[in-house]
């Protein structure tokens, strides 16, 4: 799958939301909501669409930046990246949430894989995860040139900002690789953290 992310930042929400579901109305796998309060640089809209194949998202592209580009519209994040969700056997979740960040460029290898197989780690212990996919960044916009996207689903907001960012595993694994006061700290830059209501299936 050739998946993407907009955050966008706008005064003018419902009309440009509306713009927006208009111009990915016949996309199946797309999402276009408003973010719910505790985001953090994490817009007031979330876009995020799927495609079979990159060659699509080239013919949708240019209409959905048409949209974007709006006198209402203050800043957009995003990305690009490929591959599918693991989902598991739990009931679909009903919370969608974004994580982009930007691992300093200095960073060896090794450091790399161990921070994501930390972030992994989460999806284990986490039971309110219903839906995960941890991506390289293939293109990004905005305030970062961001390297990772950490996407996951969760049965319900309580779950996201309950049992996850408040999980052991989370303060004891995760938050180290943030923290400037952590020794070896590779994420130095402001991190987008966006989460939105999934619609109820028709």
């Amino acid at each position: 799958m050739f998946n993407v992310i907009r955050l966008i930042h706008t005064t003018q929400r419902d009309r440009l939301l509306a713009a927006v579901r208009e111009a990915t109305a016949e996309i199946p796998l797309a999402l276009a909501e408003p973010t719910l309060p505790g985001s953090r640089n994490g817009g007031d809209i979330l876009v995020q669409i799927r495609f079979d194949d990159e060659t699509l998202w080239k013919t949708v592209e240019p209409e959905l930046d048409a949209v974007i580009d709006d006198a209402s519209v203050t800043h957009v994040d995003g990305v690009t990246y490929r591959g599918s969700p693991v989902v598991s056997e739990r009931t679909p979740g009903t919370v969608f949430r974004a994580l982009l960040v930007r691992v300093w460029p200095e960073t060896d290898g090794a450091t790399v894989a161990r921070f994501e197989d930390d972030l992994r780690l989460l999806t284990r212990y986490v039971s309110t995860i219903t839906e995960w996919q941890l991506s390289p960044v293939e293109s990004a916009v905005g305030a970062s040139v961001w390297t990772h996207v950490f996407s996951q689903r969760f049965t319900d907001v309580d779950g996201l900002v309950g049992p996850y960012l408040m999980h052991p595993i989370h303060w004891a694994h995760v938050d180290r690789w943030f923290d400037p006061e952590c020794p070896g700290y590779i994420v130095r830059d402001r991190v987008c953290h966006s989460f939105c209501a999934m619609p109820a299936p028709h």
